[in-house]
């Protein structure tokens, strides 16, 4: 089975990016697990932690090093990405010499009501990822212009355009994150 994390962005209760992640948990192939990577809980990040690492940090960690690849669904606020998630993307590259995205592989996406998506915001995480050596995938970029009418009560998406862009997606991403995950010792 293939674990890959889900990071939402956003700190919203009401977050789009929340809805489409939902939604591609409800796509996800039989063999393949999506789980959240939750970094709610973290404090604001500073060097004066690296001495003594919180252990909400530790977790953080621990949970992006658990799975085999990570999608990040970001919003973008004022032309980049939310400052919580750069918060997070800190935490996660520290202390110095522990980068937790060393070699991960990644998958972006990313929701808003604009017809531009998230463009701007993707093109700084991308740049924040190629510094910690994370194995970002580049095809198919999706910058997806939400619409509520695109889901149903229950969060699956009844709008078959939007289907076909998301299940693409998926599948990239998941096959990004399996040709470059490492593999288990005596698999």
């Amino acid at each position: 089975m293939t674990r890959i994390g889900y990071i939402v962005g956003s700190l919203s209760s009401t977050s789009i990016n929340r809805q489409v992640a939902k939604a591609l948990v409800g796509l996800a192939p039989a063999d393949v697990e999506l789980v959240e990577l939750d970094f709610r809980a973290l404090p604001l990040y500073t060097p004066d932690y690296d001495a003594d690492y919180p252990a909400e940090a530790t977790a953080w960690k621990d949970a992006i090093e658990s799975v085999d690849g990570i999608i990040i669904l970001t919003p973008e606020y004022s032309r980049s990405l939310p400052g919580s998630l750069k918060n997070a993307l800190d935490w996660a590259a520290r202390p110095w010499g522990t980068n937790s995205f060393n070699g991960k592989p990644v998958a972006i996406a990313g929701a808003s009501i604009s017809s531009v998506g998230t463009a701007a915001a993707q093109q700084h995480l991308r740049a924040i990822l190629g510094h910690f050596n994370a194995l970002t995938m580049g095809q198919p970029e999706v910058f997806f212009q939400y619409n509520p009418a695109a889901f149903g009560p229950d969060g699956a998406v009844v709008d078959d355009a939007v289907k076909a862009i998301l299940s693409g997606f998926l599948a990239a991403a998941v096959a990004h994150v399996e040709a470059h995950a490492p593999v288990a010792v005596g698999a």
